[in-house]
């Protein structure tokens, strides 16, 4: 190996980092060019984004904005406005009626909800994170009419402690989890009863367990009927099921110990049902659902149509992820019957796009069946299905308009780093194109109306930051612009940043790899340049998109970097069924091989690559793909960052895992070549880790098995710790800051930055 100040023990090279001096300054005037420091502390690049709630007549929509009161300057008003016309824009709810009794601020709206006549508004407040989001807080009610303000949850409940609160349909009541159980409170005398029960302390109702919401994506865990007159929730008993331990050493006198339910791949899973609970009687009937709760996933459930109090509709998965079943159980009883059965030889998607026709008796269903995800109509009883999109792409589903004639989603037929905006019928007819054809590039977001008659449209292009409108549909009328972020633009344009450069790579005949490239501005292609390639290449994520961000690239690249993405087989990425699950079981080992490929492949076609400054870097799953890179082709990559890795699968969650690769005893020597830490002898080159020391998603448990596993085999490599970090190494002042000066200044050292 080279020699240099990051050629460090792994003891050693935390104080190594942290006391490099700064080295960084760019001499180029502070307005054309990109510092750690404008993309961390200061707003002026912050890429702003308007934030609505839209009403149920869909016509109108709720956002909040600043106060003008000096009194109340930095709290947030709720207005209302009205789509069609710009001028009919009011406040709803002022800052001055948020100032609960004995206080002299307003509460700070993390969250709200209006019922539908507008006279109550809840208020989530006070908010804290639970694992991804903040799911916890307060919740206040604030009547419109007599203008009163009410606490939730009593007086001895703790602050912070309560979640998912939710308005009853008739606006009588509120339910909410607290302590493991649903509970309402009585809006008119605030009385309080808890619904639920538990056999055990391992017992909860109404929210999730950490595997479910981090992999399935639901955190709220009831449902109000349609009539208020019950609620169906999800129940987990975690019995059995194993703990990881994680360490605060920085909070208290002596190191805290955070202990939860983390079943890891092939490990035993919390047991999951399904109850209805009688809010007259707080009785609940359970549903009789088959299969063993441990062995099956109850991923969603809701009310079984738009007006139903009778009927819930889940879908449940079995543990190996290839089979989804439909079922409809009865609200008394608990029988259910199955209306429809997906399968697939890999896996199965699972997402929210079951939605009920206004009449209750179909509802729209998106597949890989037939080689795309696509949009179809299955009648109430399973027996009719009909197929809405037949081209040859992969579909998004947004939403389905109250009429329920018209479905709406995003789609990029020509171009997968693109989106655009897309409308059908539900009779399969009239498909057609909204997103204007002179939008020729970039990624579209929309978030549409109920009555699908206007929606809020965001644009942006990797070269463009975002900007912000609402339109009219079908037309895509603009009918103002509600964030232009025009400073932002200005800025962005004084940079003169190198354009983003689209291709794509031919790995072997008939396999191309979408690519993305940062270029240096002013390169001069008779000299050779560095190249950092930038990876994610898991099941769940695609990097190589037309959107707006990835500033320190661009900073990178102004220094002297190229910066490349290529999105290999087995990525999120929309180029049919069987792109996306060719790393069937094969997770670690076609993807590396993938993104190897691709590196030689530009470095034959691009002259002005070094091939001996070739580095890879990533998060996550991207971290465990550069440790990979480095691990298994030693004398292609000679430099790799793996930030928040999962350096052995096993050691990653049971719903994950096991749906890309399967149960670790039924496929023991792929989760062995696809877990980098197995080749961690092979390193020859420059190795930067890092992870936060409470990550609770990729566990720093993995990470010190890999710092101890190459200190076995002798080798010399750089890491470093955030105590107060999770997955996102946000936590402790300036950790992120640290972090990617950190990296830069790894870069910089090992991988030095222009040409030669």
């Amino acid at each position: 190996m080279q020699s240099g100040s990051f050629l460090v023990s792994p003891i050693a090279s935390l104080f190594a980092l942290s006391c490099l001096t700064d080295g960084l300054a760019d001499p180029s005037p502070p307005s054309a060019s990109l510092s750690l420091e404008r993309i961390h502390d200061k707003e002026d690049l912050k890429d702003k984004r308007f934030t609505l709630k839209w009403l149920d007549d869909g016509d109108r929509y709720t956002f909040l904005k600043k106060s003008t009161q000096e009194k109340y300057k930095d709290s947030k008003e709720i207005w209302l406005a009205t789509a069609a016309d710009s001028d009919d824009c009011k406040i709803l709810v002022s800052a001055a009626d948020l100032v609960a009794n004995g206080s002299e601020t307003p509460l700070e709206i993390d969250g709200y909800d209006f019922f539908p006549d507008h006279s109550l508004l809840l208020i989530f407040t006070n908010s804290e994170r639970v694992w991804r989001h903040n799911s916890r807080g307060d919740y206040w009610v604030y009547n419109l009419h007599d203008q009163t303000l009410k606490k939730l949850g009593g007086q001895k409940t703790k602050p912070s402690s309560l979640l998912f609160a939710k308005l009853s349909p008739e606006g009588t009541h509120v339910a909410y989890v607290c302590e493991n159980h649903i509970h309402i409170e009585s809006l008119k005398d605030h009385s309080i009863r808890t619904l639920t029960t538990s056999g055990n302390n391992q017992t909860f109702n109404g929210r999730f367990d950490w595997v479910y919401e981090e992999e399935l994506g639901i955190r709220d865990g009831f449902r109000w009927s349609p009539d208020g007159s019950a609620i169906a929730y999800w129940q987990f008993d975690e019995t059995g099921v194993r703990k990881q331990t994680m360490l605060d050493h920085t909070s208290t006198l002596y190191p805290k110990a955070i202990r939860f339910g983390y079943p890891k791949a092939g490990q035993k899973n919390a047991a999951c049902r399904i109850g209805v609970v009688e809010v007259a009687t707080s009785e609940t009937t359970w549903m009789q659902i088959p299969g063993d709760p441990r062995e099956h996933y109850l991923a969603r459930m809701d009310w079984a149509g738009p007006n139903n109090s009778d009927e819930l509709i889940i879908q449940q998965l079995n543990r190996a992820q290839d089979t989804k079943v439909v079922m409809i159980a009865e609200r008394r009883g608990g029988k259910v019957r199955t209306i429809l059965t997906e399968k697939d030889p890999a896996w199965v998607i699972i997402n929210d796009d079951l939605h009920w026709t206004p009449d209750g008796k179909a509802f729209t269903w998106t597949s890989e069946r037939d080689g795309w995800e696509q949009l179809y109509r299955v009648s109430r009883d399973g027996m009719a299905t009909n197929k809405i999109t037949t081209d040859d792409f992969d579909i998004s589903l947004l939403q389905i308009d109250q009429s329920g004639l018209w479905a709406y989603f995003l789609a990029s037929p020509e171009n997968p780093s693109q989106r655009y905006l897309y409308r059908i019928g539900l009779d399969g007819r009239g498909l057609s194109r909204l997103t204007p054809e002179s939008e020729h590039r970039g990624t579209h977001s929309y978030r549409i109306s109920p009555s699908g008659k206007f929606a809020v449209w965001t644009r942006s292009d990797a070269d463009t930051p975002s900007v912000t409108r609402l339109v009219s549909l079908p037309e895509h009328n603009v009918i103002e612009t509600l964030e232009d972020n025009a400073e932002l633009h200005a800025k962005i344009d004084a940079l003169k940043l190198a354009p983003v450069e689209f291709f794509e790579v031919e790995i072997e005949e008939g396999v191309r790899l979408p690519a993305r490239c940062i270029c240096p501005p002013n390169i001069d292609r008779n000299r050779k340049y560095p190249l950092l390639v930038y990876v994610y290449g898991e099941p769940a994520g695609q990097v190589v998109r037309d959107s707006w961000g990835g500033l320190w690239h661009h900073m990178l690249a102004q220094q002297g970097y190229v910066i490349m993405s290529f999105d290999n087989r087995g990525s999120r990425s929309p180029l049919g069924r069987a792109w996306r699950r060719e790393a069937h079981r094969k997770i670690g080992i076609l993807p590396p091989m993938d993104q190897a490929a691709a590196v030689k492949a530009v470095l034959s076609e691009r002259s002005w690559l070094d091939e001996k400054r070739i580095g890879s870097w990533g998060w996550s799953g991207g971290g465990s793909m550069s440790l990979n890179a480095i691990f298994k082709y030693p004398d292609l990559y000679h430099t790799a960052i793996a930030v928040a890795s999962v350096p052995d699968q096993r050691h990653y969650d049971t719903i994950y895992q096991e749906r890309y690769m399967g149960l670790p005893r039924e496929n023991r020597k792929a989760f062995h070549e696809g877990s980098p830490i197995n080749f961690a002898q092979n390193l020859k080159g420059n190795l930067l880790i890092i992870h936060g020391a409470s990550d609770d998603n990729c566990h720093y448990q993995t990470y010190l098995r890999l710092v101890d596993r190459l200190i076995e085999h002798n080798k010399e490599f750089s890491m470093m710790t955030y105590p107060k970090g999770t997955h996102s190494i946000r936590e402790g002042k300036n950790a992120r800051r640290h972090l990617y000066e950190t990296m830069t200044r790894f870069l910089h050292e090992k991988m030095p930055p222009g040409p030669r």
